[in-house]
C-alpha cells in the first residue's frame, strides 16, 4: 500500500480549515490547491507530505485546528522547535484548576510533538537535533508540571524546609534516553525523585514530615503526565529504576539516595545512572551540586574498572537469551546488532575509564564517540561505523514511533509503513564531526533495499561488540562425530533398524532395540510433517545425531530418549535454540544431565524453551540464589518489562518461577541442596512472588478506587497467611499455596480513585485480584494452584477477612481441625505490625485451654475419615503422604501435641514447622530428645524420597517393602499417643 496521495490529504486538510475557519478561509482553498500541487516546492504541498508520514500528525491536525491554521498559513520551521520551558510556564499562568492544567500539559506536548514529526519527515533538522529537542521538550513537561503542582501543595501542606527553616524543592533525576537527551517520540520516561534532607513543611494547620510531602508531589506529578484524559496523556511516566524499585519510597533523601547507592547499589544500576541527570538543574544551586557529587562515585570508579569486562560478558549472554526468548530478530533497539549494543558498546568505556577520564562523563552518546576515539579505545573507522549505525537506527525508530505515538522497535508488516521508512530513510540530515548539518543519501528504492542497509549497519555493530567480548570458549566450539549421522537421512526406517550403529551394550537386547527404534520411527515421522526450514533442517541434521550418540552412551537410554526428542520436536521451528544446543555442547551435556534425572525437568524445558537459555550459565544453574534475594531479584526481573502490559507481568512472574525452579531442581539432583534446603528455597521463592502479586493487585485495585484514607502513604494494612506447606516451610515441587487473607479492619473510605469504595470492599476486591493473578492461565501456563478453603467458614465464608473477625472466629467457631491447621500457619506478607499481631492471635488461639482427651478423639476421628478417602488401597504398595506411617502422621503427631501442650507451654505456639516444633517439644520435654531426632529424621527422609519422585514425574506410591522401620516407630508413636498401646498396628 503507499503511501496516501498528497491531494487527497491537502483536501481533507482544506475541509477542515473552512469547517472551523468559514470567516478566513472558504471554497477557494481548493484551487489554491490545484494550483501549488505542481510545485514540489510549496509549503502546503510538503505539509501534506508530513501528514501522510504519520497518522499521529493527522490526528493533532484534526483536534487542534488553530495549529493546522498556523501550519497552513506559515511553513513549518526547526527554529519554532525551542524555548519550550518559557512558553509552556507562559499557558500554565492561565491554569487555575487542575483540569486545565492537565488539558494544557496535553495540548501541547501533542502540538510540539506533531511539530517535531514534521521537521522529521520534512528533513528540516538532523536526526539528533530532534531527539535533542524531544528531551527538552519533555524536561520542560515535566518541570514545569512539578512546578505547577508544587505551588499548590506548598499551599495546602505547607512548605518543606530543613532544620534551618529553608525551603526545599523535589529534584527529579532523568534517567535513560531522556537523561542523555536522546529521547525517541514515543518513549516512556524514567524518573528518580529526591529531595535534599529531612525536616518538615511550615506554614500549615498541620506540619508533616518532608517525605510524606514529596511523596505526595510525586504521585501527583506521575499522575499529571501519566493518566489519560480526553486529550490523551504528556508521558508513560515509570518510577521502577529507583532505589528498592516498586517496594521503595517514592523520594528518598540525598542522605538515603546516597547509603542505598554505597551500600546495595547493583552493576545495572551503574549502568542505569550513567544516564541520570538532574532536570532543570540549576548550575548555581548548591543542592544540584551536592547531589551530583553524591551519585559521581557510584558510577565512576577512581581506578580502571576492569571488571565491567567480566560484565559486559555476562550482558551479552542475557542479551542473546533475551532475542531468542522473546523472538526479537526484527526489533532495532533489542535485536543483535541494535541500538541497545551500541549504547552498552559506549557506556562500558564509560563505567571502565570514566573515573579517570573527564570526557567520558558525558550523557550523549554521539558527543561520546569523539572522546573514546581520542582515548584510542576504538578506532576511527569503528567510531564512524558506530556513529553511522546508531544514526540510521534511530532515524528509523524515530519515524516508527511518529506514525501513531506508539513505543515500538519492531520493523513493520504493512506496506504502507513500509513505505514510510523507506521514503524517510532514503535521505535524512546528519551532523558531520564539525556539527555542520550534510546530507546522507542510501541506494534505497524498496523494502529489500532498506533491509539490506540496516542489516549492514547492524552487522558492523555486531562485529565491534564480539570484538570488546573475545571469543566463545574453544571448549564450547568443540565439534562430535556420530554414528547416527545419516539417521535423518534414512528414507525407510523399518529397513534399517538391524543396521542401525546399537551400542554394545544393546546388542543383546532385542526387545529394547525394537522399543527405542519405534520411538524413533515416531520422531522423525514427526519431522517429515512439520514446517522447519532449511536452516533449522541444517541444524538438525547436525544435533540430532549428536545427540543420540550421547543418550544411547548412557546405561539406560529408554527413559531419556523420549524425553530429549521430546523437547526437540517442541523447538523445531525455533532454530535459535537448536543452534545453542549444537554450538554449546556443554549446555546439551547439562541438559540431558538434568533429564535422564528428572522427568519434571524435561516436560518443564518442553513446555517452555525459554528455560534452556539457564543452561548457558552452569554456575548459576547449579548454585540457586540465596533465600534471602529472591525477592530482590524478582524486582530486579521485573524491572526489565513494561510496566503498563499485564499480560508480560504475568507470563514474567511464571519465567521467573519457572527459571528458578530449574535451578533448584539441578541444585537438588547434584545434591548441592539438601531436602531442608530444597523446601526453604521453594518457599522463599514462593513468598518473592506472593508479594510481588500483592503490589501488583494493589496497584490494579488502587488505580480504581484509590486507598482506604487511614492508611499511611506506605501502607497496605493487608497481610497474607501462609497454612500448609507454605505455612510450615515446606513447600515441595508441586505443592500448591494455601492461603489466608487479612485485613486490619480499621473501617474508611477510599480516596483519590475514580471511584470511592469502603474499606472491607477494597480489600474484597484486593483478594479477587491476588487470586486471579495466581490462577490465569497464559501461555506460560498458571503461576500457582491457590487453596483458600482455610479462611475462616471455609468456601462459605468471606475471601478477606479483618483481624478481629479472623480472631473472633478462632477463638469461638473454629473447628478442631482449624486450629491443627493453625499450627502450621504463618505470615508470609503484610507490614510488621500485622504480622505481630497474627503472631499474637496464633500464639493464643493455640495456647487456648483444651479437653485433652476430647482433642484426641477429634483429632484421631480426622485422620481416620482421611485414612477412608486418601489412603492407598494396594496391599503391596505404600503412599509416602497418606498411608499410616507417613507423613500425614508426623504432621498430626505434631499438631496434637502442639495443642494438647501449648495450654502449658506457650513456647510450642511459636514455630510453624515440623522439625523446630519437634526441637522445641524436646528441649521442654514434651517427647524424649531420642524420639524428637527421630521422628525428623523420618519426616526429612520421606519428604526428600517425595521431592525425588516428583522430579521425576511420578505419585508418591513406593513399594511396602520400602520405609519399613520409618514406618513402624511412626506408627508406634501412634498407638501410644491415640490408642492408649506401643504394639504396632
Amino acid at each position: 500500500m503507499p503511501l496516501p496521495q498528497t491531494e487527497t490529504i491537502l483536501n481533507h486538510l482544506a475541509a477542515l480549515m473552512i469547517e472551523h475557519f468559514p470567516q478566513q478561509f472558504d471554497h477557494q482553498l481548493y484551487k489554491q490547491i490545484q494550483r501549488e500541487q505542481q510545485n514540489p516546492d510549496s509549503h502546503i504541498r510538503r505539509l501534506a507530505e508530513a501528514v501522510a508520514m504519520s497518522d499521529f500528525v493527522a490526528d493533532v491536525l484534526h483536534k487542534q485546528p488553530h495549529f493546522l491554521r498556523q501550519c497552513w498559513q506559515t511553513p513549518p520551521s526547526f527554529s519554532a522547535c525551542e524555548n519550550y520551558m518559557s512558553r509552556l510556564s507562559e499557558q500554565l499562568r492561565e491554569a487555575d484548576q487542575e483540569q486545565d492544567f492537565y488539558r494544557i500539559l496535553r495540548l501541547f506536548r501533542n502540538r510540539e510533538m506533531a511539530l517535531l514529526s514534521i521537521c522529521q519527515s520534512l528533513n528540516l533538522a538532523t536526526v539528533e537535533q530532534i531527539f535533542i529537542r524531544l528531551s527538552q521538550l519533555a524536561e520542560a513537561l515535566i518541570i514545569q508540571a512539578r512546578d505547577w503542582l508544587y505551588q499548590r501543595a506548598c499551599a495546602e501542606m505547607g512548605t518543606p524546609t530543613d532544620e534551618e527553616g529553608r525551603p526545599q524543592q523535589l529534584y527529579i533525576l532523568g534517567m535513560g534516553k531522556l537523561g542523555g537527551y536522546e529521547l525517541n517520540f514515543s518513549s516512556d520516561i524514567d524518573l528518580i525523585f529526591t529531595y535534599p534532607s529531612g525536616g518538615e513543611t511550615r506554614g500549615a494547620r498541620k506540619a508533616i514530615d518532608n517525605q510524606k510531602f514529596f511523596i505526595r508531589l510525586g504521585q501527583r506529578l506521575i499522575n499529571a503526565l501519566d493518566q489519560y484524559s480526553a486529550d490523551g496523556f504528556v508521558y508513560r511516566t515509570d518510577m521502577r529504576l529507583r532505589p528498592f524499585g516498586d517496594s521503595g519510597a517514592l523520594a528518598l533523601s540525598f542522605n538515603a539516595m546516597e547509603s542505598y547507592y554505597q551500600e546495595q547499589g547493583r552493576d545495572w544500576e551503574r549502568y542505569a545512572m550513567i544516564k541520570g541527570r538532574i532536570l532543570g538543574a540549576e548550575e548555581g544551586d548548591p543542592n544540584v551540586l551536592s547531589l551530583r557529587r553524591l551519585l559521581r562515585p557510584f558510577v565512576y570508579r577512581r581506578y580502571i574498572d576492569f571488571s565491567v569486562i567480566q560484565s559486559l560478558r555476562d550482558m551479552k549472554n542475557k542479551i542473546a537469551r533475551e532475542v531468542r526468548r522473546r523472538n526479537l530478530s526484527n526489533n532495532i533497539k533489542l535485536g543483535a546488532g541494535g541500538i541497545r549494543e551500541i549504547e552498552f558498546i559506549v557506556q562500558v568505556f564509560q563505567l571502565m575509564r570514566g573515573g579517570r577520564e573527564l570526557s567520558l562523563q558525558q550523557y550523549s552518546l554521539l558527543a561520546l564517540l569523539p572522546e573514546i576515539e581520542k582515548l584510542g579505545l576504538l578506532t576511527s573507522q569503528q567510531c564512524e561505523d558506530l556513529q553511522q549505525a546508531y544514526l540510521f537506527l534511530r532515524r528509523t525508530e524515530n519515524i516508527l514511533q511518529a506514525i501513531e505515538d506508539k513505543q515500538i522497535q519492531v520493523l513493520p508488516e504493512n506496506e504502507r509503513d513500509q513505505a514510510r521508512l523507506i521514503h524517510a530513510c532514503a535521505v535524512f540530515s546528519r551532523l558531520n564531526p564539525q556539527q555542520c548539518p550534510v546530507e546522507i543519501r542510501y541506494p534505497i528504492q524498496d523494502w529489500q533495499s532498506f533491509l539490506q542497509i540496516l542489516q549492514g549497519h547492524q552487522q558492523k555493530v555486531r562485529d565491534i561488540f564480539n570484538s570488546l567480548i573475545g571469543e566463545e570458549n574453544p571448549s564450547e566450539q568443540e565439534s562430535e562425530e556420530s554414528e547416527w549421522n545419516d539417521f535423518l537421512d534414512t528414507d525407510r526406517l523399518d529397513d534399517d533398524q538391524e543396521n542401525a550403529p546399537w551400542p554394545a551394550a544393546m546388542a543383546g537386547d532385542a526387545q529394547l532395540r525394537t522399543q527405542i527404534w519405534e520411538i524413533l520411527s515416531r520422531f522423525k515421522q514427526e519431522l517429515a510433517r512439520r514446517p522447519i526450514g532449511h536452516r533449522g533442517r541444517e541444524v538438525l541434521s547436525a544435533l540430532v545425531p549428536l545427540l543420540l550418540q550421547r543418550i544411547f552412551s548412557r546405561p539406560d537410554p529408554l527413559p531419556l530418549l523420549p524425553r530429549m526428542l521430546n523437547i526437540v520436536e517442541k523447538v523445531l521451528t525455533r532454530t535459535t535454540y537448536l543452534e545453542l544446543l549444537l554450538e554449546h555442547p556443554a549446555v546439551l551435556s547439562r541438559l540431558i544431565e538434568l533429564c535422564s534425572q528428572s522427568k519434571m525437568i524435561a516436560e518443564q524445558l518442553a513446555r517452555h524453551p525459554i528455560l534452556l537459555d539457564e543452561l548457558l550459565d552452569q554456575d548459576s544453574l547449579y548454585h540457586p540464589i540465596p533465600c534471602e534475594q529472591y525477592a530482590s531479584e524478582l524486582r530486579q526481573y521485573l524491572l526489565r518489562l513494561p510496566q503498563e502490559d499485564e499480560e508480560q507481568f504475568f507470563d514474567g512472574l511464571r519465567q521467573f518461577k519457572q527459571v528458578n525452579l530449574l535451578r533448584i531442581a539441578a541444585a537438588d539432583i547434584l545434591n548441592v541442596l539438601p531436602v531442608m534446603k530444597v523446601s526453604d528455597h521453594l518457599t522463599f521463592l514462593a513468598e518473592a512472588i506472593i508479594a510481588a502479586v500483592v503490589e501488583a493487585a494493589w496497584q490494579k485495585v488502587s488505580a480504581r478506587f484509590g486507598t482506604p484514607a487511614h492508611l499511611a502513604p506506605e501502607q497496605k494494612g493487608f497481610a497474607v497467611i501462609g497454612y500448609g506447606k507454605l505455612g510450615g516451610i515446606e513447600l515441595g515441587y508441586k505443592s500448591d499455596l494455601d492461603m489466608v487473607f487479612l485485613y486490619d479492619g480499621a473501617q474508611s473510605q477510599t480516596q483519590g480513585g475514580i471511584k470511592t469504595i469502603d474499606s472491607s470492599q477494597f480489600y474484597l476486591r484486593l483478594a479477587q485480584k491476588i487470586v486471579s493473578i495466581f490462577s490465569t492461565n497464559t501461555s506460560a501456563g498458571i503461576l500457582y494452584d491457590v487453596d483458600m478453603r482455610l479462611r475462616p467458614s471455609g468456601e462459605a465464608g468471606l475471601l478477606v477477612s479483618s483481624l478481629n473477625a479472623f480472631e473472633d472466629y478462632q477463638r469461638h467457631e473454629a473447628w478442631t481441625w482449624e486450629h491443627q491447621a493453625l499450627v502450621r500457619a504463618r505470615s508470609v506478607f503484610g507490614e510488621s505490625r500485622l504480622q505481630q499481631r497474627f503472631a499474637q492471635i496464633r500464639s493464643d488461639v493455640l495456647a487456648m485451654p483444651r479437653d485433652t482427651d476430647k482433642l484426641r478423639s477429634e483429632v484421631r476421628q480426622m485422620r481416620e475419615k482421611m485414612y477412608l478417602h486418601l489412603a492407598n488401597t494396594a496391599a503391596d504398595k505404600f503412599n509416602i503422604k497418606t498411608d499410616p506411617g507417613g507423613i500425614t502422621d508426623i504432621e498430626f503427631i505434631a499438631q496434637y501435641l502442639v495443642l494438647a501442650n501449648a495450654p502449658h507451654n506457650q513456647d510450642l505456639a511459636y514455630w510453624s514447622d515440623n522439625v523446630r516444633i519437634f526441637d522445641v517439644m524436646a528441649s521442654n520435654r514434651v517427647i524424649e530428645l531420642e524420639e524428637a531426632e527421630r521422628l525428623k529424621s523420618c519426616y526429612v527422609t520421606l519428604r526428600n524420597r517425595i521431592h525425588h519422585l516428583n522430579l521425576l514425574g511420578e505419585d508418591t506410591l513406593v513399594s511396602a517393602q520400602e520405609f519399613h522401620q520409618e514406618r513402624q516407630f511412626i506408627r508406634q508413636i501412634w498407638q501410644r499417643l491415640f490408642v492408649g498401646d506401643t504394639s504396632p498396628s
